[in-house]
């Protein structure tokens, strides 16, 4: 029998302490598009979608079951990348007073060489911001 293997990331999930603030800042500062929708149970939900991607966005303390064991705000650290040049995106994050953490550096993602940004979201979530190389 052979191996099942995984094709790709559909979503994941990011627990967050203001649900506003992280979706005000995932579109106006990474370009994301909020969406609210009704799940299949008939809860209300938000997402934050990019290109093929989406971040299912769940309130602290008020998360959607099946859950992650210990979910939490400011325990994520993700990698998202760009087509942007990253001097555009360090004169984007000065210009939303978004601090830059560490940037540009030399990285690998999972296709090769990488530079990036770390900044950080309302939780604290590690967000890196990358182009390849």
């Amino acid at each position: 029998m052979k191996q099942p293997q995984i094709a790709s990331l559909d979503h994941l999930v990011l627990t967050v302490g203001d649900l506003e603030a992280t979706l005000t800042f995932y579109s106006d500062v990474l370009g994301m598009t909020v969406e609210r929708f009704t799940a299949t149970d008939g809860s209300k939900r938000h997402a934050l979608k990019f290109g093929t991607q989406k971040i299912n966005v769940h309130r602290w303390g008020a998360e959607y079951d099946p859950k992650a064991a210990h979910p939490g705000p400011g325990s994520t650290d993700m990698c998202l990348l760009s087509e942007t040049p990253l001097d555009d995106w360090e004169q984007h994050f000065t210009a939303h007073k978004v601090e830059i953490e560490e940037g540009p550096v030399s990285r690998t993602g999972a296709t090769g060489p990488l530079q990036s940004l770390y900044i950080r979201d309302p939780d604290g979530n590690l967000i890196e911001v990358s182009t390849p190389v």
